[in-house]
Formats: C-alpha cells, structure tokens, sequence
C-alpha cells in the first residue's frame, strides 16, 4: 500500500504546490515586474513562498492521492480480491493511517517551526520589493512621471541605441511655483555606478527657469518678475534616484502574530488577554466615576466616622449634614433664564456631550485595536493545529471514496477532489473571517472546516466498510423509477436442465386464490387511507405484502417449466414494491408519534399515497397475469375448473 500511495502522493503534493504558487504570483506578480530584480531575489521569494503554500497543498494532495490509490484499487479489481480473501478495509487502510499520523505529526513541526521563519522572510521581500523604485522605461509620446519631482515627455526613441529624441522636461523638485522648462532636440538616461542617481544627458536644446527675487525689502506690486533663458549644446542634470534592492529590517515582522511559535504566542496572548482586561476596568471605572449614579451614592453612602471625630464635630456641620436634602427642579431653574443664558446652557451642554462622545470613541477604537490583536494571536494559534487534522480528515474522506467510486487516474479523482477543497477552502475562509472580527470564538472559527467535514469522513469510512452502494448511479436511478413508477422488469430464461417439474394440478387453486385476493384487495383499499390509520400500520400495507410474497414463490415454482408461453408470461408479473413506505421498520407506538409530528409525517403520507396508487396498477396486472396463467394451464393440460 506504501509503495502505491506514496508515488502518488509526492506526484499529487508537487502539482497542488504548483498550484498554489501560481496563484501566489498572479497576486503579487505587479510588485515583482518592473522593478529590475536580481534572479536571486525571486527565486528566493518563491522559495518561501512555496514554503508558507505548503499548509494549503499538503491537504489537498492527500485527498487527490487517496482518492487515486484506492481508486485504481478498486478499478483494477485489487480491492475486492482482498476483501474476498477476508481482509477488512480498515487492514487495508491500516499502513497509510500510520504513514498519515506521521505526516500530520510532520505537519504540526512544521506550521510552528518553519512556517514563522518562511512567513517573515516572505513578507519582509514582498514589502522591500514594493518599496523598491520602478525599473526605469520612459515611453513614447505620454508623460512619465515616476521620477520624484519630474516630468519627462519623449516623442520617439531609439531602443538600439537608448536615443530619446524631441524631449521635454517639467522639473518642479523646487516646487510648482519655482518650476522649470527644458525643451532638447535628443538625450540620453542611465543611473550612476552606485544606483543612487539618474544622469540625464541633454543635447542642443533651451531651458526656462522663472528667478526669484530674494532681496530683502518691499517691493513694487507691479515689479516684473525676471526669468532666465539657457541655451545648450550639452547639458548634464543629476536626479536623486536609489535604483538598490534595499532589504527591510525582519524584526518588526518577528514580533508579529505570524513571526511567533505556539510558546511565543500563548505568552502573547497571556499578557495581551490581562492588558486588555485592565483597560476594560479602567474604562469601566471611569464610566462609572461620570455617572449620574456614582454622583448620588458618593453624598448618602460617605465614610462612617471615628466616635472622635463625630464629638469634634461643629454643631453647625452636624445641623447641615442632618438637613434634609433639597430637591431640584432642573427645567423650571432651566424655564427661568433668559433666551441668552438657555442657549448658553444649551451651548455648554453639547460641547460637554461631544466631548464625552470623542472620549469613549477613542476608548473604544483602543479597546478595538487591542481585542483585534488579541484576536489574531488566537486564530494563529489554533492555525498550528488544524492544518494537521485536516490532514487525516482528507484521508478519510479520499481513501473510502475511492474505494466506493473505483475510479483511478487523474479524471473523476480531480474533479471530486477540487469541489471538495473548493467546499472546505470556503469554509475556512468563512470561519477564519468570523474569528477574525469578534463575531464567533477563536476557536469556532478556526475548527469549523474541521467540524464540518469530520462528519463526513466519518459517514464514507462507514459506508465503504460496509460496502455500501451510495454512490452507485444504477441505485439512484432504480429508486427514482420506482418512485414514478417505471420498475425495471423480470427477466427470465428457459433452464437448460430442469430439476424438479411444476405440479400444475396444486399450482392452478393457487393462481385463482391469487387473483381472488388481487380482486379483493382492489375491492377493499382506495388509493386514499386514513393519515392516522395509515400511521398506525406503521407505514407498512402487509396484504400487498402477502400478495406479492405468494406472488414471488409461484414464479420461483413456474421458473422450471419447459413451456416458453408460460415463461414469457411469468415475465409479465411485476416487481411490486411500495408497500413499505419506509426504510425503517416503525412499530405501531413510533409510527403514531410520526403521525402526530405533522412536518414530518405528512410529506412521507402524500409519497406513500402515490405509490399506493402504483401499487393498485401492480395489484391489478398480479390479477391479470394469474388468471392468464390459469387459463394456459388449464388448456394445455385439460385440468377441469
């Protein structure tokens, strides 16, 4: 089993990695082109990247190579001759369980080990490239504005020789009041040595500059503004222009949620849980200190007094502390003032409200920043544990749904594949996201994928060990035949050797009785029942389900007969079905609390009530073909009524 999987899984890992990687580069790709980088700095960047991919593919290429392992199993029919040989599909399996805890195992070092390094030094070259300055490539007859504090116009250029020609400049790098002109028949562009500055070399042209009168003193409103004219025959400018990959410093980066390993990050969240705690109190408490109800419980619950004290007290302070308190009527003081000192009441009351409004949003943006972080740290901290599981969930949904469809190759286990990530990728996202803004615990959001699909790993391990036929196309369309009533039909073939001859004298009584209760039944069951009576016979009509069993031993008699009429005639009796409503066996108590359960039961009593008008047509070719058949054996072998 190891040496099958385990070509197929590397195979399937490098294409899913692949995958991912390009997706990675149509994101980033602007960032990287055009920027003159260093082939070593992009194969770096990939490498990493690659690296900080592998979460995301490792799952995925164990579900497409499960699916293909024992897909080819079952297609080349390997899976059935060991399970005939008494070899359970859990034996089966047992060798790449052990290889996928490993794995996971793997996983796990991994996603805390190398992914905070392949994280850091990725996003540290991401942001060095986009700081990094363009790649210099003036084009024909536009403005190009990427040099800081010019404007350069080209008509036409030479790319063998690198000739600008017909060029005009606009260089503002003083400022647009002090901007400059310079007109050139031709010119030339490259950077220095170093990196660090253009050289912009212009031939036969003109330039104009407005000059700036710096003497000290008034002057005339109307005073002219002098400029200057400069012809030249070569003219060289200097632009300051750092062209150099310069790297970012990683430490900023390292102490990041995603520079940290699951010890950093507990210690993290650790000390941010108990400093987000202590800014909540504070803001509670200050809350409470404004309040209308800190200032009433401050005068009636004071500090009690020493004995000493209360003996020291002045008569006077003791009569005022006994006065009753006085009540105030704030909108009849409010109704006493004039209109100036109401606005100004008014006035006063807005700015101390839009005061405390910018106060508690400034509050409340803190306490947001820090919960988000917070945030953060927990679902980076969880992210170290379900690419893991995810891992043997992929397993068991791959290695059971191989062997059910016995499929191989890259054709259906592709395509089954995909919508399965497709489905958990969504998911992820989903839950990542909820965790991410407050909307659902950290840990609800991260294993929601997990929860999800748990169970239907689950469910196909089952079934596979079961040999079920869920996915079988034949089952589902044999089911919807027999729910319209379009049943396939009874096939059967003259024996070459017959063993035992029907006893036609004891078959005939029966074939009449037959068809009497066939007459009896179409006689006594309407196509409508009673919806409790129904529920009480526990979805179950148990006199079709005699007609068709007395119906079944007669055609097993009749098979061994030579007579081809009578044969082609058995082939018209029908496969009755229908008269269990149910797959479930359901006793007279349950089907009674179903038929109480209305939601329930009242969509199952209409389908049973279609099909018991199918069973009435089955009932009555029953009766047809018996008495037929009563009729051939009376005339072939003179058997008087």
């Amino acid at each position: 089993m190891l040496q099958t999987f385990l070509p197929l899984f590397f195979m399937t890992f490098g294409i899913c990695l692949f995958i991912v990687l390009m997706q990675f580069l149509w994101k980033y790709i602007d960032d990287m082109v055009g920027k003159g980088l260093e082939i070593s700095i992009l194969a770096e960047t990939f490498f990493y990247a690659a690296l900080s991919l592998v979460p995301m593919a490792l799952p995925l290429a164990i579900l497409l190579a499960s699916l293909m392992t024992f897909g080819n199993l079952g297609e080349r029919l390997e899976l059935l001759a060991m399970k005939a040989a008494g070899v359970s599909l859990v034996r089966i399996m047992r060798p790449l369980i052990v290889c996928l805890i490993i794995v996971s195992i793997g996983a796990f070092y991994f996603q805390n080990n190398v992914m905070p390094v392949a994280q850091v030094k990725l996003f540290s070259l991401l942001y060095s490239m986009r700081q990094k300055s363009p790649e210099l490539d003036i084009p024909e007859g536009v403005f190009y504005s990427e040099i800081t504090g010019y404007s350069v116009y080209v008509k036409n250029k030479d790319n063998n020789t690198g000739l600008l020609k017909d060029m005009m400049i606009y260089d503002y790098s003083d400022g647009f009041n002090n901007a400059r002109v310079i007109v050139a028949d031709s010119g030339r562009l490259k950077t220095s040595e170093d990196k660090l500055f253009l050289v912009l070399s212009m031939f036969d042209g003109e330039s104009f500059e407005n000059i700036k009168n710096n003497q000290s003193g008034t002057t005339r409103v109307k005073e002219a503004v002098p400029y200057r004219r400069e012809t030249f025959k070569t003219k060289d400018i200097l632009i300051e222009f750092d062209a150099n990959f310069s790297r970012t410093d990683e430490t900023f980066l390292q102490n990041q949620y995603i520079g940290k390993d699951i010890k950093d990050l507990q210690l993290s969240i650790d000390s941010m849980t108990v400093h987000l705690d202590s800014i909540k109190e504070i803001n509670s408490l200050g809350i409470y200190d404004n309040s209308y109800r800190k200032s009433l419980t401050s005068r009636t619950n004071k500090p009690n007094k020493s004995e000493e004290e209360k003996e020291e007290e002045k008569p006077e302070e003791a009569d005022q502390i006994q006065a009753p308190a006085v009540v105030l009527n704030y909108d009849s003081l409010y109704q006493t003032t004039d209109a100036s000192d109401k606005l100004t009441i008014l006035n006063r009351a807005k700015t101390s409200v839009d005061n405390v409004k910018t106060e508690y949003f400034f509050k409340a943006a803190t306490v947001g920043d820090e919960a988000y972080k917070l945030r953060r740290h927990l679902t980076e901290w969880h992210k170290k544990f379900t690419p893991s599981f995810a891992c043997l969930v992929f397993f068991f949904i791959g290695a059971p749904l191989g062997a059910i469809i016995r499929k191989g190759g890259l054709g259906m286990p592709v395509i089954i594949s995909v919508v399965l990530f497709i489905i958990y990728y969504i998911i992820d996202n989903l839950g990542f996201k909820m965790a991410r803004d407050g909307i659902w615990e950290a840990w609800q959001g991260m294993w929601l994928s997990s929860f999800v699909l748990t169970p239907l790993g689950v469910f196909l391990t089952y079934k596979a060990v079961n040999d079920s036929v869920i996915l079988d196309a034949d089952t589902y369309l044999n089911a919807l035949k027999n729910l319209i009533g379009r049943r396939s039909g009874r096939k059967i073939e003259k024996k070459e050797v017959i063993m035992y001859t029907p006893h036609y004298q004891t078959l005939l009584p029966r074939l009449e009785k037959l068809a009497n209760e066939c007459q009896v039944y179409l006689d006594g069951h309407r196509r409508w029942l009673n919806y409790f009576t129904f529920w009480r016979q526990g979805a179950k009509d148990h006199t079709a389900e005699h007609i068709a069993t007395e119906m079944e031993e007669i055609v097993e008699e009749l098979n061994n007969t030579d007579q081809i009429l009578m044969l082609n005639k058995l082939m018209d009796y029908p496969l009755i079905g229908g008269y269990n409503q149910t797959k479930f066996k359901i006793n007279r108590q349950i089907g009674i609390v179903l038929g109480i359960f209305i939601p329930v039961g009242l969509p199952i009593y209409f389908i049973a009530t279609y099909q018991r008008k199918l069973l009435r047509q089955d009932v009555q070719a029953v009766k047809k073909v018996s008495e037929e058949l009563a009729e051939m054996i009376r005339q072939a072998y003179s058997v008087e009524e």
